[in-house]
């Protein structure tokens, strides 16, 4: 009889803690505002994808106590009751809202106790789109100044959760410095990263085998630095450039970088030969960015006068230039301006080409080529079959826009922005309608600490959206001790 009673105790004290609990957590709102609350970070009116991590956030609003419920239509998933305006959504919660909610809104809904009543805020309402994300970014975490350059390294990261983990550091390549990375087709089984220093080289890793190779030659003045890759995995196009860093003492803009010369070349992975033709390579023009179609034919690239020593830095301005390219002879053609931004004024940088091939994306400045320094950067959206060139301001702020990559299907792409605060460069997200060519609002990579970009103190450079993770983080840098392979000079 003892053992059941107790039982029976139990079982009630349970129920009643049940209920208990279930009265603490639903709120009654004694006002209600039509003021938007605001949240850090902007995780509102946003399309987010089928697989992407928790959106966590901070309440931007005074209050002495918080409460937070998050739904749809039919269900809600999160409730969340805090002294601390810090919202950490649950990952099991929150990925049964994904499941339930693909193709549909949900709603954030918040109240706020302040001065002892409580206050409902206006819901806000996102989406989640039945397309999922490519699962993986890669990018390389660098401080912005250059006295911690020494402090770098590449990371993917998992956007499915919150895991990074370190591709390469240049604490194990002893210190030297890591340029430019870069994938075919969104896939880490044909990449390329750049090393500088005493283990200083190009790594290149395609159909299961990793090369250092030195995109080099006694007849070239300069080295490969930015890289494309040919989609049919081959051809690596680069820009060799002789790049200068200026400092400014006063101003918005602390650091210029500078091409003086760049030209083009292709490497051939297979023979290790570098090809070019006069047409992209002299003392006439400046070329740089390289970047593909499709299909391989054309190669798209910016170009700019040559300069010399007494040429103003702001007045070199670059146009949005292309190629044909026959693969099957290794023939480049005639050099053509596609949109002689110079004339406007502006100046263009990483042109990149949708999967589909029916839009080019690139960052269109006053001056120059180096963007990430330009607060008045921004991205601009060229239709291939239209011709039309505009201004996304969709997705532009009023601070730096630079680097950009297209997820594998092109209805999503990522991009590098200082919009926060003119600093920090940290990546954001976007949903693409190939349909009308527009975007939609943009998002910073979700974080598991809500205040994660107040902290930080790295800037996000590079960022580039992968199908399957990278595996062989330790062969690269194993690879950067071997013997470095020369190329061979084929200019035609």
């Amino acid at each position: 009889m003892k053992h059941t009673y107790f039982i029976q105790l139990l079982t009630t004290l349970l129920l009643m803690t049940a209920i208990s609990s279930c009265t603490q957590s639903h709120i009654i709102p004694e006002v209600q505002t039509d003021k938007q609350v605001t949240l850090f970070p902007d995780y509102t009116g946003v399309t987010f994808p089928s697989n992407i991590a928790p959106p966590n956030f901070r309440i931007m609003e005074e209050g002495e106590e918080y409460y937070t419920e998050i739904g749809n239509k039919n269900k809600v998933f999160v409730t969340i009751r805090s002294k601390e305006p810090s919202v950490v959504i649950p990952v099991k919660e929150w990925g049964e809202l994904l499941k339930q909610t693909t193709g549909n809104t949900f709603y954030i809904r918040i109240y706020i106790l302040q001065t002892g009543r409580w206050t409902q805020f206006p819901d806000i309402t996102n989406i989640i789109s039945p397309a999922p994300i490519d699962p993986y970014l890669v990018y390389r975490l660098i401080y912005p100044g250059y006295e911690l350059w020494n402090q770098m390294g590449i990371y993917q990261r998992d956007l499915t959760s919150y895991r990074e983990i370190p591709l390469i550091e240049n604490q194990s390549i002893e210190k030297g410095c890591l340029n430019c990375h870069t994938f075919c087709k969104n896939s880490p089984e044909t990449m390329m990263i750049h090393t500088r220093g005493e283990v200083g080289g190009t790594l290149v890793y395609r159909q299961g085998n990793i090369s250092r190779l030195d995109v080099n030659t006694p007849e070239m003045k300069n080295g490969g630095t930015y890289a494309a890759w040919h989609p049919g995995g081959r051809y690596l196009a680069f820009s060799v450039n002789e790049i200068r860093q200026y400092f400014h003492t006063t101003g918005p803009k602390a650091v210029e970088v500078s091409d003086s010369e760049s030209d083009l070349v292709l490497l051939d992975t297979e023979t290790n030969r570098l090809i070019s033709s006069p047409s992209i390579y002299g003392k006439e023009w400046m070329e740089t960015f390289p970047a593909w179609n499709p299909d391989g034919t054309m190669l798209y690239f910016c170009r700019s006068k040559a300069i010399d020593k007494n040429t103003p830095l702001d007045s070199i301005r670059y146009d949005l230039c292309r190629i044909s390219f026959d693969a099957g002879k290794e023939n480049l053609g005639t050099p053509e301006c596609i949109y002689e931004a110079s004339l406007k004024g502006k100046s263009v940088s990483f042109p990149r080409i949708s999967p589909d091939g029916k839009y080019l994306m690139f960052t269109c400045s006053n001056y120059g080529n180096f963007s990430i320094w330009h607060p008045e950067s921004e991205l601009y959206l060229l239709n291939m079959e239209t011709n039309e060139i505009r201004n996304m301001e969709e997705v532009n702020s009023n601070d730096v826009e630079s680097f950009h990559t297209w997820s594998s299907t092109g209805e999503w792409f990522v991009f590098s922005s200082k919009r926060q605060d003119g600093l920090w460069a940290h990546p954001y997200i976007a949903k693409f309608d190939n349909q009308k060519g527009t975007a939609g609002k943009p998002f910073v990579l979700p974080q598991k600490d809500p205040d994660f970009y107040l902290n930080f103190t790295r800037t996000f450079n590079l960022p580039e959206l992968i199908t399957t993770p990278v595996k062989i983080g330790n062969e690269l840098i194993k690879q950067t001790r071997n013997n470095k392979e020369t190329v061979s000079w084929d200019r035609k």
